[in-house]
Parts: C-alpha cells; sequence; structure tokens
C-alpha cells in the first residue's frame, strides 16, 4: 500500500474515508499455488468452494496489511484537525471493519451457476457512518453476508460503486496499477461525464460492459420516469408523495431502495472485472466511474496506486496526476472578466518575452478585456484568446491567442480556436453583419492547435497595416480560418 501514508495524512485533516480493497489478484494467486484456474464469466467470478476459501484468506490477509500500514498515522505527530484547533492527532489510525455489506447469491444465470458468487442487496449505511464520526476509517469487505449466514464473494467495483451512491460521496478514488490512457496512449487528466457516456455508448456493440453501462442507466431513467406521476391535482408525485415534501429519492439505508420501500429496489452497484477487464481495462474503469457519477457521486478519479504520493497530488495539484471524471463544471471557457486581467497577463507574458506575441500594455489589455475568451480550469485561467470583428469584410482577427506551458498538449488551443467563432456567430446580428471567417497570426503555431484547421492565405482584397506591423515584429504568417454557421440552439459555452 503505496498510498496509505496519504490516507493516513488526509484521515489527520478530517477527511472521512472508506476502503473497499481489491482481492482479485491475490485470488488468482492461492488458486494457482492449488493448481487451479479462475473462471470468469462476464464481469463476475464463478466462486465454487476451493475459491471462497481462497477469497476468504484474501480478504483476511489484505485487510490486516491494510491495517498494519495505517495504524502508525501521518508522518506528522502533531497535526491539527482541520477546524477543530483543540483536537490534535492522537498516535495511530483507529481502522473499523464488519458485516456492514448484505449480499445475495447471483445464483443460475443463462445456465452458468455462479456458486458462492453475491450481488449487493444492502450496505449498512447508519453503521458506517456512525464509525466515520467516531474519527474510524472504515474498511469494507467485498465478502457479504446473506441472511441465510453463507459467506459470498462480490465484485469489488460493484462493493465500491454502491458504497460511493448509498454514503452519498463526494468522490470515488479507484487506485490501479497503472495509468490510464485513451486511445492514443496519452492519459487524459479530465474527460467531462457526457465526453465518457458518449465514448461507452459507442462501445455498446462491442464490450460487455459498455452494454451493461447502457443498460443500467437507461433503466435506472426509465423507472425514474415510471415513478413520476401526475396526482390530477396539478401536481407531481413520486409513489404517493408530494415533491414538495420531499425533492428527491436518498439512498440513506441501502442500495436501491427509498428508506426499505423498494422503489429502487432494481439496482445495485456496477460490476467490472473478468476477461474484458484485463483486454479493454481502460474501458471498463470509465464505464465504473461514469456509472457513478451519472448516479450522484460528483467526481470520480482513476489514479495509478504505484506512484508515490499519487492521491495527494491527483487532489491538491491543479490538473493531478490520474484521469477525473466529473459531472460538475471542472473546465469550461467563457468570457472574459476585470478578475481575469492579471490572470490572462500571466498567460501571454511567457509569449510576449519569447517574441510571439506583441506586448500589450496594461491599459491596452484592459480595453481589449471585452474581446478575450479564457478556459478556466478548477478556478485558473490556464488559456486565452481574443477576437476582434471586421465586419465590413465579414471577418476577423484571432489575437493573443495562448495556453499555459503546464497546460499544453492537450488540445486546450482546439478548443479556444473552435469556440471563439461560435461566439461570435451568435453575437454578430443578422446574416450580412456575420463574421464568416478569421485570422490568425501566429509565429510559432503552439500545438494545441490543429493544423488541418488553417491554411496559408493573405488577407483578403485589401492591404493591412496590422498584418504588416505583426509580421515585421514577429517574423508571423497569416493564416485563415473558414467558420461555419452554426444555429442558436447549438451553441454551448462550455466545454
Amino acid at each position: 500500500m503505496v498510498f496509505s501514508r496519504d490516507i493516513s495524512l488526509l484521515h489527520g485533516i478530517g477527511i472521512k474515508f472508506v476502503l473497499i480493497p481489491g482481492t482479485h489478484v491475490t485470488i488468482n494467486e492461492l488458486l494457482a499455488e492449488r493448481g487451479k484456474m479462475a473462471r470468469f464469466v462476464g464481469c463476475y467470478r464463478v466462486t465454487d468452494s476451493d475459491s471462497l476459501e481462497a477469497a476468504m484468506k484474501a480478504a483476511g490477509r489484505i485487510q490486516l496489511a491494510m491495517e498494519a500500514k495505517l495504524s502508525p498515522g501521518p508522518p506528522m505527530l502533531s497535526l491539527c484537525r482541520h477546524g477543530d484547533n483543540n483536537h490534535w492527532h492522537e498516535v495511530g489510525v483507529f481502522v473499523a471493519s464488519g458485516n456492514f455489506l448484505a449480499a445475495k447469491r447471483r445464483g443460475v444465470v443463462d445456465g452458468i451457476d455462479f456458486g458462492f458468487t453475491g450481488e449487493v442487496k444492502k450496505i449498512d449505511v447508519p453503521r458506517i457512518r456512525e464509525r466515520l464520526e467516531s474519527n474510524n476509517l472504515v474498511i469494507v469487505s467485498n465478502l457479504g453476508y446473506s441472511s441465510t449466514g453463507e459467506v459470498l464473494n462480490c465484485n469489488t467495483y460493484e462493493v465500491a460503486t454502491a458504497c460511493a451512491l448509498s454514503l452519498e460521496a463526494d468522490k470515488l478514488i479507484c487506485v490501479e496499477d497503472g495509468q490510464a490512457r485513451d486511445e492514443n496512449g496519452i492519459p487524459p487528466h479530465f474527460i467531462s461525464l457526457h465526453v465518457a457516456d458518449a465514448i461507452i455508448r459507442k462501445q455498446a456493440n462491442k464490450s460487455e460492459t459498455a452494454a451493461n453501462y447502457v443498460k443500467f442507466t437507461d433503466l435506472k431513467h426509465q423507472i425514474c420516469q415510471c415513478n413520476f406521476m401526475s396526482n390530477g391535482n396539478g401536481k407531481t408525485s413520486v409513489a404517493g408523495k408530494h415533491l414538495g415534501q420531499r425533492n428527491n429519492v436518498e439512498l440513506q439505508n441501502g442500495v436501491g431502495c427509498d428508506r426499505g420501500n423498494g422503489i429502487w429496489s432494481f439496482g445495485q452497484g456496477f460490476a467490472i472485472g473478468g476477461e474484458e477487464r484485463l483486454s479493454r481495462k481502460n474501458l471498463t474503469e470509465l464505464a465504473a466511474a461514469a456509472f457513478a457519477c451519472k448516479h450522484g457521486v460528483r467526481r470520480v478519479h482513476i489514479i495509478d496506486g504505484t506512484c508515490n504520493g499519487a492521491i495527494l497530488l491527483e487532489l491538491f495539484t491543479r490538473d493531478g496526476i490520474g484521469t477525473m471524471v466529473a459531472s460538475d463544471v471542472h473546465e469550461g471557457i467563457r468570457m472574459a472578466r476585470d478578475t481575469d486581467l492579471q490572470c490572462i497577463r500571466e498567460v501571454i507574458h511567457p509569449l510576449e518575452e519569447s517574441g510571439a506575441l506583441i506586448r500589450r500594455s496594461e491599459e491596452q489589455l484592459r480595453k481589449e478585456l471585452d474581446s478575450f475568451i479564457v478556459v478556466e480550469r478548477e478556478g485558473s485561467v490556464i488559456a486565452c484568446g481574443a477576437l476582434f470583428p471586421f465586419m465590413k469584410e465579414k471577418c476577423g482577427e484571432v489575437a493573443a491567442f495562448a495556453v499555459s506551458p503546464q497546460c499544453r498538449g492537450h488540445g486546450e488551443g482546439d478548443k479556444l480556436l473552435g469556440f471563439r467563432p461560435r461566439l461570435n456567430l451568435s453575437h454578430a446580428g443578422s446574416t450580412k453583419s456575420r463574421i464568416r471567417r478569421a485570422r490568425t497570426i501566429p509565429a510559432n503555431i503552439d500545438d494545441d492547435v490543429t493544423l488541418l484547421y488553417l491554411s496559408k492565405s493573405a488577407w483578403p482584397d485589401r492591404t493591412d497595416s496590422r498584418t504588416k506591423h505583426f509580421s515585421q515584429t514577429c517574423k508571423s504568417r497569416v493564416c485563415m480560418l473558414q467558420l461555419l454557421r452554426i444555429p442558436r440552439s447549438s451553441i454551448n459555452i462550455k466545454s
């Protein structure tokens, strides 16, 4: 557990953790020692008596190892708990575990008997919260207990997503052996929920996990719609209760049910695993992350657990070191405000120093601020650009186009360049005055700009003193971008 120190430190400052350890690797190793082969059907392990014994041994071994690593506490002996100046951290971390997971047998599915494989039936939320409020770090095993007293081996990701949803967690952190990468081999720092959802749905015909994601998310949406009904007096109710009395369905006493009345009894967590996870690891993890985000968890982080300090670096640096899937706005494009002036200055300063951009005085920058848009990430401006219209020629000039050096190489320039014309099409007025082309005069076109969008060209039908000025000072060239007419209804100013 390379990340145990991170967890101890964060626990010490008041962040509450529920840990669900993965056991599948250790189970496979224990089975191999006995000359047995692990068997998976879809996302689930077929758990016979040998596999169950290995699962119990693996769960006990891993839990003891985790408790041993967490017991010393954070590396700082005198750690003041956040928000409580009178409470100083005691030596060690108290770890609580127990039978928090109620499970049921998966049974026979499509003629396959899954044996002692279980599915999540209920998470004991009150008892977990009680221990969290008592300053305990909680470990929830993937071994569940049936109503008949059986031990059942559940899918770790199903348990983790079920816990996150039922506890209404702010974050779900998935610690993996390796970095998540996209189809081009690049580790993405951020994927919005709607983008993740689209990626997964495109693979639904090729991937069982993706197909399950589409099935479960669409099913929940359909059932949600069915539970909302008109009661005849103009008000909407849910199962006989007015929405004014309760705004949303809460998952307080278990997963998939509204305080035990069975409204949401169709769903638990989201399982991934089996052979597909080995061959399409990134897609399966993305599906689990999107499922959690779609059903209430604001942000899911997928990080490389082999990296020292991975959790701290992911949570407390602007771009992190892993991949974040978020249902809220992590990054957006908007018009610049007065408060952005200093941030814009910091972004364009390196390019001014290198001679790629002309120097703008504070007064000039303030005067042109209304023409700027910015890309904002976690409250910081990471890219900016301005567009100055020439309505007579139906053209515009893209200027002061810059991306923060730490954020280059991830397509931020493409977003900025793609957004700028769309915005002006919506504000340019009548068809006769719309901007049809934009020119950019870069000295060294940033890697973030896709050059396929640009073509070297002369400024049309006139001698332009600004073009001459830029060419002389920055050794730049004029490039033209042909704009498409986009309906107002399709304009979206957030990425």
